[in-house]
């Protein structure tokens, strides 16, 4: 709105003064005949053409930079998803992050879909809420991880350390896959797992939670 008011207000004719020593100073103007002569018809025509067009130029560059900003934002990623949720300041979704040491932090709600994960450590790391939905975790350490409410589904953990974790309420749904992993001592309470998962889950349990208390059979609904 600045750009056009200052626009209009460049384009607009001169106000006249409030005196003036000729009393009929628009006589000057007329023709023979009583009516405006044509180049003062002309000169006001060309006048009210320029705030016209004036107008039209200030709209069309408020519209070209409108566009240009939305087109950066939509094809920059990292604008999209910076922080990949409340904690962190990094770009974690979709990311190939394989090897990296998330040791310690505090990741809670962090959105780590369908990123490549391969031997990350994630031991003792605060994962509360976070998701790994279609992530690659093969042998990545999760050990003493606090896992609760953490969303496994379809992500592939085989080969991954789980001993001692934590995970209270986590999704396992789909094809969550957890072979080779070590689950030591792991809190599986409330985990919804396929049948064939618990069986073979229950084959390789063993341990007690040392935050819980609880052995992790009892809380795999082993037999």
């Amino acid at each position: 709105m600045a750009v056009l008011n200052v626009s209009l207000c460049s384009k607009l004719p001169p106000k006249p003064p409030l005196s003036s020593p000729n009393p009929h100073p628009f006589r000057q103007h007329l023709s023979l005949s009583g009516y405006p002569a044509p180049q003062v018809v002309k000169n006001h025509l060309e006048a009210s053409r320029n705030v016209v067009l004036s107008v039209g130029d200030s709209v069309c560059k408020a519209s070209l930079i409108a566009l240009l900003s939305a087109s950066l934002f939509v094809a920059n990623p990292a604008l999209a998803f910076k922080g990949g949720g409340p904690y962190g300041s990094e770009v974690t979704r979709g990311q190939d992050l394989s090897g990296k040491d998330f040791s310690g932090k505090t990741l809670i709600k962090q959105d780590f879909k369908t990123s490549i994960l391969r031997q990350a450590n994630f031991r003792g790391a605060k994962l509360l809420g976070a998701s790994f939905f279609d992530a690659d975790l093969t042998g990545a350490d999760l050990s003493d991880a606090d896992l609760r409410g953490v969303d496994f589904s379809l992500a592939n953990v085989t080969k991954a350390n789980l001993s001692n974790a934590l995970l209270e309420g986590a999704l396992a749904t789909g094809n969550t896959s957890f072979k080779g992993s070590n689950i030591t001592g792991a809190d599986f309470t409330d985990v919804p797992l396929r049948e064939d998962q618990r069986e073979y889950l229950c084959r390789i349990a063993d341990g007690v939670n040392p935050t819980t208390g609880n052995p992790t059979r009892e809380t795999l609904l082993c037999n």
